[in-house]
Order: structure tokens, then C-alpha cells, then sequence
């Protein structure tokens, strides 16, 4: 009679034991999840962690960002992914997903955020070389980025003699310490300017941010009593500024449209410097 008894209470803790493991087998929990930094530019990677819990060891955790998946490093409690870094004013939605070796799979709630760059420091942004010596295709005004992130053109317009001649539109940037040349004259080119250009006349060229501030110009040679375009010494190179951006104005022998200036360079007593 006593061993029926053992063998019954060793099935009973047997059976206990087997519906113990089968209760505690379930979804691990994401406690928390943190992003930093939580105001990312377009130079920043975001960095994802997530907190999480449950008896059932992680087998993967999963970053996913509008539409895009990556896998999350880590063990025990804390999984770590990143995003990288995306273009100013883009709109980020991510979650987490972690799937433990019972087979269960956990998402976290969506997060959002946006990138954003800070208000373009609009004197750290000029006109850096022109040329008008050569066929009107190949004639062109180059702006120069002296800031730590990419400048926006939209808005953003030159006047030739006072006269429009150039409109920035969406899509076309500066990148941060870089340059952007606008090619043609007299509309040979799909974006480049309106008006003719001549390196042996007198010009005015003007640059403005969005809100129509004046932000850089060039100048050679004088206004006359009949407006721009007075004859006066032809130079077949290019004007820059040397060295790039915050140096003055200097006549060049090479002209380097969307690249560093040269820096073999000579004064021109045409030219205004401020």
C-alpha cells in the first residue's frame, strides 16, 4: 500500500512539474524602450535600447524603421540597434520586436521622431567662384557651404545686375563644406541662370537666402550712368575666392566649378573687396 502511495505522489509532483513549465512558458516583456539623441540631425545615428524580461531567454530582437530591419545586439535584459543617419526633415516610425526560444514574439509600441538640422547659419554661405570667359554652356556662379551641415537651396536666388536670373528649387543642396555650381548662361543648361554673362564687362552679381536677404555678392567693375555691362579689361580665367569662402576675391587662371579653388591666384584691380 505504501508504494502505491509513493508512486502516486511521485506522479502527482511529476505531472505538477510538467504543468509548472508549461505556465511559464510565455511572451518575453519589453519594459522600456529609450532613443538617443532625441532631437537627431541629418549627422546624427540613433541609437535604440530595449529593456526586456522574461523567463525564456531571447533568441532575437529586431529594430525595425519605416520598412527597414535590424538586427539588435545584446544579451540577458538590454538589446541595443541603430539607426542611421537620414536626410533633414525626414519622419522616423520604429519598434522593437523580440522573439524568445519558447517561440513567442513581443513588439513594443511605435516611436516616432524627426530630423531636424538646425536654421542655416546664412553667413557661412557665399559665392565662391564665377567664370564668364568661356561659350555660354559652359559659364557659371558656384556657391560655397561653410557650415556643418548641408544648405537647402529652395528659395534661395541670384540676381545678375540686378536682375533675376537664378531660382533654387527642392532637390538642390549644398553639402556641408561643400560647393554647388550653377552651369550655363542665357539658359543653355536645364538649371542653370537666365542671363547672359561677360568677363570683359562690368557685373553685379547678388546672392539671397529664402527671405530675400542679401548674403554675398561679387562685383567687377562699376555700375555706368546707362546701367552694368561697361567695357573694361577681358580676363579669360575665372574669379574666386582663395582660399574657399573666406578669402577675398582673386583672378585665377583655372576654373574648378563644384570643386576647391585654386589657390595660383593674382589680385584684379576690377574687382571689389570689401
Amino acid at each position: 500500500m505504501k508504494k502505491i502511495l509513493y508512486f502516486a505522489a511521485a506522479a502527482v509532483l511529476a505531472f505538477t512539474a510538467c504543468m509548472e513549465d508549461e505556465i511559464y512558458k510565455g511572451p518575453s516583456s519589453i519594459d522600456k524602450v529609450v532613443f538617443t539623441p532625441e532631437a537627431p540631425t541629418s549627422l546624427s545615428e540613433v541609437t535604440v535600447t530595449a529593456t526586456v524580461s522574461g523567463l525564456q531567454a531571447v533568441t532575437s530582437a529586431t529594430l525595425e524603421y519605416n520598412g527597414n530591419k535590424v538586427p539588435m545586439t545584446g544579451s540577458g535584459s538590454t538589446y541595443t540597434g541603430t539607426i542611421p543617419a537620414l536626410a533633414d526633415g525626414t519622419e522616423v516610425s520604429f519598434n522593437v520586436t523580440v522573439v524568445n526560444d519558447a517561440d513567442f514574439t513581443t513588439v513594443s509600441d511605435k516611436y516616432t521622431y524627426t530630423v531636424g538640422d538646425p536654421a542655416t547659419d546664412w553667413s557661412k554661405v557665399k559665392l565662391n567662384e564665377v567664370y564668364g570667359a568661356g561659350a555660354d554652356d559652359e559659364k557659371f556662379f558656384e556657391l560655397w557651404n561653410g557650415t556643418d551641415y548641408p544648405v537647402k537651396l529652395t528659395g534661395v536666388t541670384i540676381n545678375k545686375d540686378e536682375e533675376l536670373t537664378w531660382t533654387g528649387i527642392d532637390g538642390e543642396v549644398i553639402p556641408a563644406h561643400g560647393f554647388f555650381a550653377i552651369v550655363g548662361g542665357k539658359g543653355t543648361t536645364p538649371r542653370g541662370f537666365s542671363s547672359g554673362f561677360s568677363a570683359k564687362k562690368s557685373v553685379r552679381i547678388d546672392l539671397y537666402n529664402p527671405k530675400g536677404e542679401l548674403v554675398d555678392y561679387f562685383q567687377r567693375g562699376d555700375k555706368g550712368d546707362s546701367g552694368w555691362g561697361v567695357s573694361i579689361s577681358n580676363y579669360s580665367g575665372s574669379w574666386s575666392r582663395v582660399p574657399d569662402g573666406i578669402g577675398e576675391w582673386q583672378r585665377t587662371d583655372a576654373f574648378t566649378p563644384g570643386e576647391a579653388n585654386s589657390t595660383a591666384a593674382a589680385d584684379d584691380d576690377y574687382v571689389k573687396n570689401d
